[in-house]
């Protein structure tokens, strides 16, 4: 489990009754398009991205609930994220998070408007419940959302992995790739809860440099659980970037290689939490288990 710890389980849980609220009704119309939205959003997921969030505005001296919004509205965009991968154009998935994808279960058509409906969802949510005094942090960590999510960021990252499909790749234009493709928005998760705790420039500067290391980890463990994971445990289908021959860690470094650098860049992110003294053991704790993790 990676969020191992009572204080993560705690804002899991907070995430999961805020993005309850902050989701249109599956009953307001148009009532399908309502019904995706929440199928992908609310239908499990670890969180790591919005727990972040608050985890970093806590640590920045600020109040956890105030960065509540922004840690839903990530939630919101990485669901967004996953729907449009899953779907045919793109991985062709048919499982994600232990269930079938949505475009299996709504349509192409549907599942692609859903997916945009929570980008736009996620920005409208930060928009309309911007804390009193905050207005500035919450423009700056918006800004910091929207970059990582552009094509400079997450969509950017989504487009060299297509692109990749079938090439040998080096190691660096692999790791261009991870630190868009998944690192930007878990980067962006981290400064997000830090700009709202209105942390001091060296505590944001280490929430980021952690942040860095911890998204590029995140997926080199993905790449493995891809290969060798339980697919009842992972919830989504294994082999698949093997069978659509993906540029991954493995592929390029092998096995054990791919290893060590996870765990090279684990360490290189507790690290970076050294400003932070007592405050950081729970990032630690958490980039830990991501090194372990099973799903």
């Amino acid at each position: 489990m990676i969020l191992n710890r009572p204080e993560l389980q705690f804002y899991k849980a907070k995430i999961e009754e805020a993005l309850d609220t902050y989701l249109p009704s599956s009953s307001c119309a148009p009532e399908i398009i309502h019904a995706a939205m929440r199928y992908s959003v609310c239908g499990g997921g670890k969180r790591i991205r919005g727990v972040l969030t608050l985890v970093a505005c806590d640590v920045a001296g600020g109040r956890w609930e105030d960065a509540l919004p922004a840690a839903c509205a990530v939630e919101m965009i990485h669901a967004y994220s996953l729907i449009h991968d899953d779907l045919p154009c793109m991985d062709d998935d048919e499982l994600r998070r232990g269930k079938p994808t949505n475009h299996r279960v709504f349509g192409e058509a549907i599942a692609l408007l859903a997916g945009d409906a929570l980008l736009t969802q996620g920005i409208v949510t930060m928009l309309d419940h911007i804390p009193v005094g905050l207005e500035q942090a919450y423009y700056q960590a918006l800004r910091e959302l929207v970059q990582a999510s552009s094509t400079q960021g997450m969509i950017g990252g989504q487009v060299l992995d297509l692109a990749a499909e079938g090439k040998q790749l080096t190691l660096d234009a692999l790791k261009l790739i991870y630190r868009w493709k998944t690192g930007a928005l878990i980067r962006a998760a981290l400064r997000m809860g830090g700009l709202i705790g209105r942390a001091e420039p060296q505590v944001l500067e280490a929430l980021t440099r952690y942040g860095e290391a911890l998204g590029l980890a995140f997926q080199i463990t993905d790449d493995l659980l891809d290969l060798q994971a339980d697919q009842e445990i992972l919830g989504k289908t294994v082999g698949s970037d093997l069978k659509k021959q993906k540029a991954t860690y493995p592929a390029v470094v092998g096995i054990d290689e791919a290893h060590r650098l996870a765990t090279e860049e684990i360490n290189r992110a507790c690290a970076a939490l050294a400003p932070l003294g007592e405050s950081g053991k729970v990032l630690i704790a958490l980039a830990e288990a991501v090194l372990h993790r099973d799903h």
